[in-house]
């Protein structure tokens, strides 16, 4: 018989475990990689079945199987059981993930009189990198950037051993025939070549800024007490750095986290994970240690050591955590490139000889428990390294790429009824980040087996200036593509709808910004969603943009707009001098409206005066979580709806039409009378002499209560429509899903009208998410219309 496994088979020891299975048996005929998948031959009767069931109770941990066809062949001539060379073949999925090394590697790493005793690329065929070295599949040495490095004597020895943990591991190596470390300082002369890793340790403890070249990327790498010198040198005041800390018992020495968040830190996946910042009572890890990482956040972001280099390195250093953050010019994606590493600033440089062929950056994951305690979801704020190439299942087989938005932009390509969705790309605002945005899609579409020219249809966002889209719009005119515009916050809620497995969804969509079916700035909207259509049954208040962008960065032009509406004059003049101000009140009759949740909490952050400006997109909002999880319903908010009627509008491209209904009710949420109570509340507080923890007590109080109004008047529209249309679930998407006092405000509201709550637990959040989203949308419309 012949047997065809098709799924995440590859680089996996699929291969070694079939051999195995069938030597023990005594069976005769081969294994082999067939394109993505793996073909096995059995000749004879005896023994298929007692095959079958082993291979499926062994199967490594890893490897996810889509399908398993058994055809009965005419097999004979096979003397013995062999793996065979890999031919080509259909390409059905990606390769698999990269993973921690395994626990026996980490032994091995540490046994001195092993040839591999701290050896920084140890692998095996269970554990190490798969995705961050490979070119094209089938997934052998000669497809990776390992092919560069021959084996010696001894590693052939164990490749060609069916007894040996190295067998057929295409990424083995030692320290006679692999990859090697050197050392540079910013002149690029080599400080050390015989025990690199060493003194790199030795300078990091003593307090320099060092860059260490990884499997997928570089890490800007310092003690904690250096990282003050570390945002000066990158001007980054207040841009939260993650933290790699020695083990776990180190973290749980430091700090509190639950079970949930310790399987995190050490699945074979090893995300960055966000932590609370509760010290241990018997910690005695200065508080504002924490503080230098994540200025003003009630979270840190911490990971455990996942490569050979992470546990050589700690094994040299004396700190129990170090500050381990992607190397890049601001912006621009991760460095992978020894020479551009010296363009960035650092006093010593740990380079090793291996290309890196996919970028990929640490995957960052929030956890979020479910009130009652049942379950929990993974909030991906970067779902990347551990994470990807993996796919997820739509209903239709049309191959349609998709482009994302603009900011935090991913990539995905459907083929076969799978969707995949491409490493985190970043902000394509930089060319750089366009280019990179090319490259991978470029990569992903040859991985798995597919032309530009063979993609049906292109998603693309509605805004007219985002770099994606000119990227798509330049791809359908090269290929004769048609293009299908899919806008912002439909796309968050289809991307929901995807990841909890539902057809519609009552979605409350908020986010920073989205261009809308109107041509404005949407971004706090109450969507009754489906694949096919969206309404916008709700949405907040426009708020006036002071100045564009501007506003965005400088939040202090929010409040002026906001306090000039309400007729607060003297609350607005108090933001800037005089001469300031005059501008401001001149721009204000000009300025663009926006309807979006982000702003409103930036200028509740900016007025509660917890965060002035942003530095780094969502500052001001993420610093207000904090308050949020402190505070209490102390205050009483109460807001205002108005209904208006939606002009009827269309918006169609080259051939498929987005779906959008329009015409219909919306309920408006008021959001400026909240904030001329916010004044008042403020004002009546002022003359009350409060010392400095009542003072935060007050402000987490007044934030928690103004962001509850606001959630509940929405969720109320969204309950409404839940009546009326029979959809029992509500559920929110869009980067302030992201605000764990939010969601669970959100939930504990839904729950108490007796519907089901729906948020992400696969698919990220935000605009990470968009490309997703997009995707089942034109997916959808092109399988209806065929």
């Amino acid at each position: 018989m012949k047997i065809f496994i098709s799924g995440t088979v590859q680089g996996l020891g699929v291969r070694p475990t079939v051999y195995r299975i069938a030597k023990s048996l005594g069976l005769k005929g081969y294994v082999l990689n067939k394109g993505s998948n793996v073909e096995i031959c059995i000749e004879g009767e005896d023994g298929k079945d007692e095959f079958l069931d082993c291979l499926l109770k062994k199967l490594p941990s890893l490897a996810v199987i889509d399908k398993i066809e058994v055809k009965d062949e005419s097999v004979v001539g096979y003397s013995d059981f062999k793996i065979l060379k890999s031919s080509e073949g259909e390409k059905t999925s990606l390769t698999p993930v990269d993973t921690a090394i395994c626990e026996d590697c980490v032994c091995e790493l540490f046994e001195r009189d092993n040839r591999r005793y701290l050896y920084p690329f140890i692998n095996c065929t269970s554990c190490g990198a798969r995705f961050s070295v490979i070119e094209n599949s089938p997934y052998d040495r000669v497809n990776t950037s390992m092919r560069e490095f021959k084996l010696c004597e001894a590693c052939l020895a164990e490749y060609m051993d069916p007894l040996e943990r190295r067998f057929h591991a295409q990424t083995t190596s030692c320290p006679r025939c692999g990859p090697r470390y050197m050392l540079y300082d910013r002149t690029k002369a080599v400080i050390d070549a015989i025990n690199p890793i060493k003194t790199f340790a030795e300078l990091v403890d003593g307090g320099a800024i060092g860059i260490a070249k990884g499997l997928g990327g570089m890490h800007l790498i310092c003690s904690f007490e250096s990282a003050k010198r570390l945002r000066e040198l990158y001007r980054r005041p207040a841009k939260p750095f993650a933290a790699m800390f020695r083990t776990l018992d180190t973290v749980k020495k430091y700090l509190k986290l639950d079970e949930d968040e310790e399987r995190l830190l050490v699945s074979p996946r090893r995300p960055i994970v966000l932590l609370d910042k509760i010290l241990r009572s018997t910690s005695r890890f200065p508080s504002d240690k924490l503080s230098d990482i994540s200025p003003g956040l009630g979270t840190v972001g911490v990971f455990l050591p996942y490569s050979g280099l992470h546990y050589v390195l700690f094994h040299h250093l004396h700190s129990d955590a170090i500050i381990m953050t992607s190397a890049n010019i601001p912006g621009e994606p991760m460095t992978i490139i020894n020479e551009e590493a010296f363009k960035l600033n650092a006093d010593y440089f740990l380079l090793h000889d291996c290309r890196i062929v996919n970028r990929l950056d640490d995957s960052v994951i929030k956890r979020y428990r479910y009130r009652d305690g049942y379950d929990g979801r993974n909030f991906f704020l970067r779902r990347s390294r551990g994470f990807i190439p993996v796919a997820m299942k739509v209903p239709y087989n049309e191959r349609i790429l998709s482009l994302g938005a603009m900011e935090n932009v991913t990539t995905s390509i459907s083929k076969d009824g799978n969707i995949y969705t491409s490493q985190y790309i970043g902000n394509t605002a930089y060319y750089q980040t366009v280019d990179f945005l090319a490259a991978g899609t470029e990569q992903m579409l040859k991985l798995l087996g597919l032309r530009t020219a063979e993609i049906d249809s292109i998603g693309l966002d509605l805004h007219p200036r985002y770099p994606t889209r000119r990227y798509g719009k330049f791809l359908a005119e090269e290929f004769s593509i048609e293009t299908v515009e899919v806008q912002h916050h439909w796309a968050h809620a289809a991307s929901l709808m995807l990841d909890c497995g539902v057809d519609e969804v009552i979605a409350l969509t908020l986010d920073g910004t989205g261009y809308g079916s109107d041509k404005k700035a949407w971004g706090g909207e109450i969507l009754c969603s489906r694949y096919d259509s969206f309404e916008r049954l709700g949405s907040l208040e426009e708020i006036p943009l002071i100045g564009g962008e501007m506003a965005v960065k400088e939040i202090k032009r929010l409040l002026f707009a906001i306090f000039s509406l309400l007729g607060r004059d003297t609350d607005a003049a108090e933001l800037f001098d005089e001469k300031k101000a005059n501008v401001m009140e001149k721009l204000l009759p000009r300025a663009v409206g926006t309807s979006s949740f982000g702003r409103v909490l930036d200028a509740l952050s900016c007025y509660l005066g917890i965060s002035q400006e942003m530095t780094y997109d969502g500052e001001p909002a993420m610093k207000l979580e904090r308050y949020l999880a402190e505070g209490t319903r102390a205050y009483e908010f109460n807001t205002d709806v108005k209904c208006t009627s939606t002009s009827t509008s269309t918006s169609t491209n080259t051939s498929t039409s987005t779906g959008i209904e329009t015409g219909t009710d919306r309920n408006i949420v008021l959001t400026l009378p909240l904030f001329d109570q916010l004044a008042e509340y403020m004002s009546r507080d002022r003359d009350r002499k409060m010392d400095s923890v009542s003072t935060e007590r007050h402000k987490a109080d007044l934030a928690y209560s103004f962001v509850y109004s606001l959630i509940d008047e929405l969720v109320e529209i969204a309950a409404n429509a839940c009546s009326r249309s029979g959809i029992p679930y509500i559920g929110i998407t869009g980067g302030v899903s992201y605000n764990v006092p939010i969601v669970r405000m959100t939930e504990e509201l839904v729950r108490a009208r007796g519907l089901e709550f729906l948020t992400h637990n696969n698919v990220p959040n935000g605009d990470a998410g968009i490309s997703v989203g997009q995707n089942a949308i034109v997916g959808y419309l092109r399988n209806r219309n065929r």
